[in-house]
């Protein structure tokens, strides 16, 4: 084989994989989620069901009966080679932890190791992460250095589309100014880390109850100075816990 077939054949390796995942599963009775091309449902007659959820090659398999998720891994087991990890407690570098039929979600060890990254662990805590008294502005004069500023705002967005929902506000108008800050903003990011030192244990909880989806919006008046635009947010909750 030519080293331009090896190259195209790698390229295509991600794509066959997944459609051969697709037609062993499908063959079971698995749906397709329409939202998540990568969410398989399987629903029983007695109502039990069974959920699988696939990222590259790692697999997250639960439901309502352990019997039926037993005989989902003996099926995938005589199809795929795999091992099996056992019950879940770290995926994606997220903390599963389960207890009485609760499960929370956090990044204890992901913002432990921001904290230390950037110079930030000795900080004094602080109660929020946004002072709302503070108007951001774009800098009019001479910018300082945005690639640190910009690393920062990446590492906290990933940390904030996770499990910290309660820092998308502030990491939100920060992420603005990647290109136009000055020291206030960095007072401003400051102020996110000192809050982060003191609830480096939080995340989303979830319960069984209430089994409905809760949504929740609201909108400031034109609070940006720079383009007099309000600001508009939003959170939908499932189980007691943020899922949107």
């Amino acid at each position: 084989m030519s080293k331009g077939k090896k190259i195209k054949c790698l390229k295509q390796a991600p794509k066959q994989w997944h459609e051969k995942f697709d037609e062993v599963i499908i063959s079971y009775g698995f749906h397709i989620n329409n939202s998540d091309k990568c969410v398989y449902v399987k629903q029983y007659d007695n109502g039990v069901y069974v959920i699988l959820c696939l990222y590259v090659d790692d697999i997250l398999i639960f439901g309502s009966n352990i019997d039926v998720i037993n005989d989902v891994k003996y099926m995938l087991s005589n199809n795929f080679d795999m091992k099996d990890l056992g019950p879940i407690d770290v995926i994606l570098g997220i903390n599963i932890l389960q207890k009485d039929g609760d499960i929370m979600l956090t990044q204890s060890h992901y913002v432990e190791k921001l904290l230390k990254k950037f110079n930030y662990s000795n900080v004094k805590p602080v109660l929020t992460p946004f002072d709302p008294s503070i108007k951001l502005k774009k800098s009019l004069g001479e910018g300082i250095s945005s690639h640190k500023y910009s690393q920062i705002i990446g590492s906290l967005l990933h940390l904030t589309n996770f499990s910290r929902h309660d820092i998308a506000y502030a990491v939100g108008r920060l992420g603005k100014y990647t290109h136009n800050l000055d020291h206030s903003h960095w007072t401003v990011l400051e102020r996110v880390f000192k809050y982060l030192k003191g609830t480096i244990n939080y995340g989303i909880h979830y319960t069984k109850f209430p089994a409905i989806i809760e949504g929740y919006s609201d909108a400031n008046w034109i609070s940006d100075s720079d383009d007099t635009k309000s600001t508009i947010n939003y959170v939908f909750i499932l189980g007691g816990g943020a899922v949107s």
